[in-house]
């Protein structure tokens, strides 16, 4: 029986990835880290930051809601620790307002380092004003209402993504990108690689280099058909 999308479950113990290599993942950011792993695992982008300027990597806990209730919000409360994010996603879509200041203040209690999800959430200025990070599809005032199971540290599909308990959550101003949790360390290296390579360019670039000469382009342009031509009259007269 597939796990994905399970109600009515809360797992209590989930593997994490190593605390220094989910540090590294915020410095590469979601950009990078996208490419890094064959340009994969990007939420979709009507998830989008709250505030700006900030980056965060984090393992995920994961939450299933049922649409317009939030009740398994306060049960994944006692599931996370330091470093955690907690990622949430309905049964179907829904963008009322499931997160507010009061949840934020309780998941900054344990530790949490932010909220992605594929959801509504409210007090969007108050949550700015205390500086915890949110990843949403909308902000919108509609309340909820604590009547309905859903699951908790279950596989889920967050934004047309896989998501399983304990893969590092990656977020920034571009978005959000997930990794899943046993291919962070291939990711990392090749992350780390792109950086490097990244930073050569970068210089060369300062330097006054061409893009069409550090990718070598020019041949293939060329193959390509594309042409110079130093005034319009040589078109016209072509």
């Amino acid at each position: 029986m597939s796990l994905v999308n399970k109600k009515g479950v809360v797992v209590r113990h989930i593997e994490r990835a190593d605390a220094g290599l989910i540090t590294r993942f915020a410095r590469y950011g979601v950009a990078t880290t996208h490419e890094a792993q064959g340009r994969t695992g990007l939420l979709d982008a009507r998830v989008r930051p709250v505030q700006q300027n900030r980056a965060i990597a984090g393992s995920a806990v994961t939450v299933l809601v049922s649409p317009g209730d939030n009740w398994m919000f306060h049960v994944a409360v006692e599931q996370c620790q330091p470093g955690d994010v907690l990622l949430v996603t309905p049964t179907s879509d829904c963008h009322d307002g499931f997160f507010g200041d009061l949840l934020a203040t309780s998941l900054k209690a344990r530790g949490v380092v932010a909220l992605v999800g594929d959801i509504g959430i409210r007090d969007s200025q108050t949550l700015r004003d205390m500086n915890f990070p949110v990843w949403s599809r909308a902000v919108y005032a509609q309340g909820t209402v604590k009547e309905t199971l859903g699951s908790v540290n279950v596989p889920v599909i967050c934004a047309g993504q896989l998501v399983n308990p304990g893969d590092i959550v990656v977020a920034d101003d571009d978005g959000v990108v997930i990794v899943p949790r046993e291919q962070a360390v291939a990711v990392d290296a090749a992350a780390q690689k792109r950086v490097d390579a990244e930073e050569g360019k970068r210089q060369r670039l300062a330097a006054g280099e061409l893009g069409l000469d550090i990718y070598q382009m020019r041949p293939t342009l060329a193959e390509k058909g594309l042409r110079y031509v130093d005034t319009l009259n040589e078109l016209k007269n072509a």
